[in-house]
């Protein structure tokens, strides 16, 4: 009898993993700063399949990630197309998770919950009304988003939450054919929120002062932000101009090798510091470092009202090159 039990036993098929979902769409530096709770999750986690609901600029990036088994595309859809609606739903509904860590927290990811609806739930951490592992504090607004997001995972049972770490991610940058001592300069940003660029008239001044003491100027940013590059390279012709030539992946390979970087308060120095880079980032009063700041060693805000009031001498001291 007890030989037949372990025959049997054998032929079993093996159990299904736990299956847990992780929501997190953007923006790109949120997408980073989600990456020390990814990391936590998986490690609570360990046998689980991992499930990621993102947005398609963050598929690349997540798919290098060691933190997801799947990657699920959120097409974001509204009241205007229920069909995508209930396909939604309906695959939410199915994948029959245990577990969902909602890392957005926004009101339409809150609304996912109800979406999941009616009957048995998963376990929904975030700030859904219902959830059974509620990120219960009213002061979760006023938090750093690292702080944040360390504390809605307690309160769920992940005591340990690393910081971001993207060495996973870094791509080889030879292609570039960079000299070997460079700096990065990241002028851009949202093009709706100009009063959180600092004028890239200053970022050319700098890239002189930069190329001067034997420092390649390296611009990066997205292809809308050519014409920045353009005033940078037109005062420093020794500046390299990568805007819109770099995958995310070859952003963290440049932050890895930079002698440093100076941005703006903008998703690629999100990556640029997770990738070990010291930086010096510049905040206008359009946004609060004490909120969305990247952290880590070596990286210090400077902060005007107005970023046109902030000099190029005092963006050189900062940096230690006066």
């Amino acid at each position: 009898m007890r030989d037949q039990a372990r025959t049997a036993a054998e032929a079993a098929p093996p159990c299904q993993a736990e299956r847990i979902l992780v929501i997190k769409l953007g923006a790109l530096g949120d997408f980073v700063q989600a990456m020390g709770p990814a990391a936590a999750i998986r490690a609570h986690h360990e046998r689980a399949e991992i499930t990621l609901l993102t947005t398609a600029p963050f598929v690349e990036l997540a798919r290098a990630a060691p933190y997801f088994d799947r990657i699920w595309v959120d097409e974001r859809p509204g009241l205007a197309d229920p069909g995508a609606l209930w396909r939604l739903r309906k695959r939410l509904r199915e994948a029959d998770f245990a577990r969902v860590y909602d890392l957005q927290t926004a009101r339409r990811t809150s609304w996912y919950f109800h979406l999941m609806g009616p009957g048995k739930r998963p376990l929904w951490s975030g700030i859904a009304r219902g959830a059974a592992l509620p990120h219960a504090n009213p002061q979760r607004d006023r938090m750093h988003t690292l702080d944040r997001q360390a504390e809605q995972l307690r309160m769920a049972g992940i005591a340990a939450v690393p910081p971001p770490d993207l060495s996973w991610a870094k791509r080889d940058i030879a292609r570039f054919g960079l000299r070997p001592r460079f700096a990065l300069l990241v002028p851009g940003g949202a093009a709706h929120r100009p009063e959180k660029r600092w004028p890239a008239a200053h970022y050319g001044a700098l890239a002189v002062h930069l190329a001067g003491r034997g420092l390649q100027p390296v611009i990066l940013g997205g292809k809308g932000e050519s014409d920045l590059a353009a005033t940078i390279a037109s005062a420093c012709p020794e500046a390299r101009d990568l805007t819109g030539e770099t995958s995310l992946g070859e952003v963290v390979g440049l932050g890895a090798a930079a002698a440093f970087a100076i941005g703006n308060d903008t998703g690629p120095m999100h990556l640029i510091v997770a990738a070990g880079s010291p930086a010096l980032v510049l905040y206008s009063a359009a946004s609060d470092p004490a909120l969305t700041q990247p952290r880590g060693q070596g990286v210090t805000v400077l902060r005007r009202n107005d970023l046109a009031a902030l000099s190029v001498a005092e963006v050189e001291a900062a940096l230690g090159l006066g």
